[in-house]
């Protein structure tokens, strides 16, 4: 195994670099640094398994060092070592593998290694060999398509976790500053602590995303250390993909209706659906309305052409993901009259009226009333 040993003070090094090499063994020390930056520069060229690391130095502090390495592809694992046991709940908040107490006592340091071997082996025997090509379902749950396998919905450690993966996938490709991450995820925390609990929900999202073997979705730090950038090679993302397919439709016709139909179904439900995220909302609304336009579209045609049971089917699903939209209704009743299913067309209308009236405290649009009153007033003289 390839150490890293960072301190501010050179005589403790030596001493932890002899005990690793000559007392414990299997362990070669292929760096020392007094000074902090210089171990951050270095540290993904060496590309070390482990990193010893001084918590209290006087540039910059080991926490903040530990979740910097974190950042590195590949990275390693973070071993604290320190005189100061006050900083042992921040140091595992940020998922270190272990924390020392110096001076560093052999047994103790023996323990660490063996945890250390351990978690290796565990690392080697599950890392995937290839990179998969990866999709990502934004409509309703959060999951995961590798090639060759099916959906996978991510087992997150908090709902946080999943939550700040969403909302840094949702700014894919742009840095989201901490300021932003601390106040939406930990808005009643203090600095001191909300920080460490940002450290670790990243660490926790990278450790996952490498447990799934998804490689072509990463989280590295934005520009000027500011904040956080997660980005996406190779992957393929359900909204992204729809809204492009939308795009390309021409007018609907005979001989493209099925494209449209396809498109439809792509839309597999609203966007990030099943959270209760209120930053998602813009979105969410935004692309329900495209769907909107896009199943409007194929029930004027359908009504054109003819093809009443397509029409019937379209506005239905409207009906399911629009329940306060009248044009649906208006629609329904309409074909519902064409069909001289009467008892259809009142249920239709009386379904429109209660559910304005209850969730909007509304009369429905004047034309319609007018319509059904006609309608009804046709249908009693026959």
């Amino acid at each position: 195994m390839k150490a890293i040993l960072v301190d501010d003070e050179q005589l403790p090094l030596q001493h932890l670099q002899m005990m690793l090499e000559q007392k414990i063994g299997a362990i070669k020390v292929i760096g020392t640094f007094t000074d902090p930056s210089k171990a951050i520069e270095m540290t993904p060229k060496l590309c070390p398994d482990v990193v010893f690391l001084d918590i209290n130095m006087p540039q910059i502090n080991g926490l903040e060092i530990g979740e910097r390495l974190q950042n590195t592809d590949p990275s390693p694992e973070i071993v604290f070592v320190t005189g100061y046991d006050k900083y042992a709940v921040d140091a595992f908040e940020l998922c270190a593998l272990d924390y020392i107490m110096k001076p560093v006592q052999l047994k103790r340091l023996e323990k660490t290694v063996n945890r250390l071997r351990e978690k290796i082996k565990v690392v080697q025997a599950t890392a995937p060999e290839t990179k998969p090509l990866v999709s990502i379902q934004c409509f309703n749950h959060l999951q995961f398509h590798l090639s060759g396998q099916g959906p996978q919905e991510i087992k997150w450690r908090t709902n946080k976790v999943r939550e700040l993966f969403a909302y840094l996938l949702h700014h894919r490709n742009k840095t989201v500053d901490k300021e932003t991450l601390l106040e939406l995820l930990w808005p009643d925390c203090d600095l001191s602590k909300a920080l460490p609990q940002l450290y670790t929900a990243v660490y926790l999202i990278r450790q996952t995303l490498k447990r799934y073997g998804i490689k072509t979705v990463s989280i590295n730090k934005g520009n000027l250390e500011a904040g956080y950038r997660l980005t996406v090679e190779s992957s393929l993302i359900d909204v992204d993909e729809w809204e492009q397919h939308l795009g390309q439709l021409a007018p609907p016709s005979h001989a493209n209706i099925a494209e449209y139909e396809q498109v439809l179904a792509m839309y597999s439900g609203d966007y990030l659906g099943a959270y209760d995220y209120l930053w998602a909302e813009y979105e969410r609304e935004r692309l329900r309305r495209l769907w909107l336009q896009l199943a409007k579209k194929m029930s004027s045609f359908y009504q054109e052409a003819g093809k009443l049971e397509e029409a019937f089917r379209v506005n239905k699903r409207i009906q399911q993901l629009h329940p306060l939209e009248e044009d649906c209704y208006f629609a329904l009743m309409q074909l519902y009259d064409a069909l001289g299913d009467h008892a259809a067309v009142e249920e239709q209308y009386h379904l429109l009226t209660s559910r304005w009236e209850q969730e909007l405290d509304s009369a429905v649009n004047p034309d319609i009333t007018k319509w059904f009153a006609a309608w009804k007033k046709g249908t009693s003289l026959t």
